[in-house]
């Protein structure tokens, strides 16, 4: 071949790659979504009136004043409230508590426990929810969910993933009430013991799949177990697991209720605090001191303490017990930590309220003290800034994820209206459109 015709050989390849590219873009599916109030950006709090949200492949392409329309799909959100894909930085997809719990410890599968949480992603995804952090299920279920909602397989929120809590031996993490042969069985390979023993299992978690590193930090409620609520890790085996995880590129975040383990968490580095239900002054301080993160879950209160209260509930004596104690104490704690200024994510601990009612905890917030638009703060630039996702979600602007929601009325003014979502679209996809506002 001369070089002249391997020169127009050379030219013929580029030019049909270009025009692949153009007919690719030209091909581009793009949404022209007329939002009649937008709340952009939450950081700013402005609301902007009779705005375009562009979409292209997934994303925001651009931010337009007025109504504008163009070479594809026009979506009429002009009577509703606009604003960006909720955050729930807590939640547990693949169950949901109740008199059952202890029989189906013992007689689901891990493809079980994905099957049913296929069912619970899509709820939590059509009540907002186009995120959630996912602190606590099997590693299998959980790590199956997340790679299929990814992969576009089943609708669902985007998840972060800690699969198995990481508990010491015999903590809140571990089997309790079985005889020892099923305990044995049943356990989860999530246990350690010792800080060596605690960084070996960290490593081995992230290896099988942890997004971030979920740990039981002190006794919890619902453990049927009467350990009471305190600090369950030394101190040493804190430091390890939070060393091991950073230096591998995770955030850990600490189930803590008693005012000793939140404090041993925070002081050992961890990024966030779950719950926090007796923190004190010193904790605020430390919070402020790490830059921490309180995901108060303020729901989950709620609803034990209902539970608790119902002669005719199912928890056991032991959590009943616990949940008397801890469950009434919260929003003291939510009113208590957002005064003294502690940076708050919002999370529901869903599962033990019922999926889909996920959007409850922005009233629960407000009665903590915080602004309507506080509340919607914490569920989108602070979930995304806590769970290091900030350049892709919590906020509407060019080159972000098109997750977008709208609601009726105005929740700046009503809160409680995010429970009643209209509009969801999550990476550029509709999933929920119901009939405009009147």
């Amino acid at each position: 071949m001369s070089d002249r015709t391997a020169f127009r050989a050379c030219i013929g390849t580029i030019l049909v790659f270009v025009a692949s590219l153009l007919a690719t873009a030209a091909s581009a599916e793009v949404t022209y979504i007329h939002a009649g109030r937008l709340l952009a950006d939450p950081a700013s709090g402005r609301v902007l009136n009779e705005q375009t949200i562009v979409v292209r492949d997934g994303r925001i392409a651009e931010l337009r004043d007025g109504y504008v329309d163009g070479a594809g799909q026009v979506v009429d959100l002009r009577g509703e409230f606009v604003l960006p894909g909720l955050i729930d930085s807590h939640v547990h997809l693949c169950h949901e508590n109740g008199p059952n719990d202890r029989m189906n410890r013992v007689t689901m599968t891990a493809a079980d426990w994905a099957v049913q949480g296929v069912r619970f992603a899509e709820i939590t995804l059509r009540a907002g929810f186009t995120t959630v952090a996912n602190l606590g299920d099997e590693n299998d279920a959980i790590f199956a969910l997340r790679d299929g909602i990814e992969r576009g397989d089943v609708p669902g929120p985007r998840i972060v993933a800690a699969g198995h809590v990481l508990s010491p031996h015999g903590g809140d993490g571990d089997i309790h009430g079985y005889r020892p042969d099923v305990a044995t069985t049943i356990r989860r390979g999530n246990l350690c013991t010792g800080a060596d023993d605690c960084s070996r299992l960290v490593r081995n978690h992230i290896g099988r799949g942890a997004d971030i590193i979920k740990i039981v930090a002190t006794g919890s409620v619902l453990a049927d177990i009467a350990q009471g609520v305190g600090q369950q890790f030394t101190d040493a085996e804190l430091r390890a697991i939070v060393e091991t995880a950073h230096g591998m590129g995770r955030r850990v975040t600490a189930h803590a209720h008693s005012t000793a383990g939140v404090n041993a968490a925070l002081r050992a580095g961890v990024d966030s605090i779950e719950h926090g239900t007796f923190l004190d002054a010193e904790s605020i301080e430390l919070f402020k001191a790490n830059g921490a993160y309180l995901v108060p879950t303020l729901l989950a209160g709620a609803t034990v303490s209902a539970w608790a209260n119902d002669p005719k509930g199912f928890l056991s004596p032991p959590a009943k017990a616990k949940a008397l104690e801890v469950g009434p104490k919260m929003l003291g704690m939510g009113r208590r930590a957002h005064a003294g200024g502690v940076k708050i994510a919002f999370g529901t601990d869903a599962s033990v309220a019922r999926h889909g009612t996920n959007a409850r905890e922005f009233s629960l917030l407000v009665q903590a003290g915080m602004t309507p638009l506080q509340a919607i703060r914490a569920a989108t630039i602070g979930s995304a800034d806590h769970l290091g996702l900030s350049k892709e979600i919590g906020s509407l602007a060019p080159g972000k994820a098109a997750d977008i929601v709208a609601v009726c009325g105005d929740p700046l003014k009503s809160v409680s209206g995010l429970e009643h979502v209209r509009f969801v679209m999550k990476g550029g996809v509709v999933y929920t459109k119901k009939p405009r506002c009147q």
